[in-house]
């Protein structure tokens, strides 16, 4: 388990001490359109401003709280980001915000996945890489989640990892992460929002493990349960039985029973 996933990063200014002065007080806001059980983290990034000669030991701030099942209810989900900062008396400017969404496929605590998105923010840009904001002063950042499902251990519990990419101006899913880049002087009183949507269909963490069948997925028995990988080798009629994360002895995914 990474630090950023053990980590509790708390939203908003009044955390950060003196470090979260603003050098003017100019933000924007960052929010989100997700799916049910779904919320993220965001880390804005600073650099001393151009013609700075002054560094800064931590020049990062955590603005969304680091969701885990327990903590959920003080999870916020807009967030007023400065664009200018001031941090151990050097001035600051944000280039960058990373981002990490999280989707809940279980109860347990265990029992979720991330991946990755970002904002890139520049002094300067080509109009082609720049995003626009509507009437409303809103600019979109579309995605599309998917979960990849697997099995692991000797009784093959059910576990799903998420898979998120860019969906392009139109409509088509990208083989990159959601990604959206701004100048310095769009962001002023605006509002970005990272807009996910998950895909209908779940889809096997990597290949020739599981077998498409009529009404699901079937496990490869591999060379039995003990078999980690469980490849299916060219044996497309022998399979095994596998744990859904509630625990419940199923034999096709994602219904369970046959």
């Amino acid at each position: 388990m990474t630090k950023k996933l053990k980590a509790l990063l708390l939203g908003g200014c009044m955390v950060l001490s003196s470090g979260c002065a603003t050098g003017t007080q100019e933000s924007f806001t960052f929010t989100a359109d997700l799916p049910p059980n779904f919320t993220y983290e965001a880390v804005a990034k600073y650099a001393p401003i151009k013609g700075e000669t002054c560094t800064v030991k931590k020049p990062h701030v955590g603005y969304n709280q680091r969701w885990h099942l327990d903590y959920k209810e003080r999870y916020k989900l807009d967030s007023e980001i400065p664009i200018y900062r001031t941090a151990e008396d050097c001035r600051l400017v944000i280039y960058r915000i990373e981002l990490e969404i999280y989707g809940a496929y279980g109860k347990h605590r265990g029992d979720f996945g991330a991946d990755s998105a970002m904002v890139i923010i520049r002094e300067q840009l080509e109009d082609k890489y720049k995003g626009t904001f509507d009437g409303n002063g809103e600019s979109a950042i579309n995605g599309q989640c998917q979960w990849m499902f697997r099995t692991v251990g000797p009784k093959r519990y059910i576990r799903k990892l998420l898979d998120c990419k860019k969906v392009d101006d139109q409509g088509m899913v990208t083989t990159g992460r959601p990604v959206s880049a701004y100048t310095l002087d769009q962001l002023p009183g605006k509002t970005v929002k990272l807009k996910i949507k998950l895909a209908d269909e779940e889809q096997p963490g990597w290949g020739d493990t599981w077998v498409k069948v009529p009404n699901g997925w079937k496990r490869c028995i591999g060379e039995g349960p003990e078999d980690q990988r469980g490849y299916c080798n060219g044996n497309y009629k022998d399979f095994s039985s596998f744990k859904m994360p509630d625990g419940r002895d199923c034999t096709i995914y994602p219904g369970c029973t046959e």
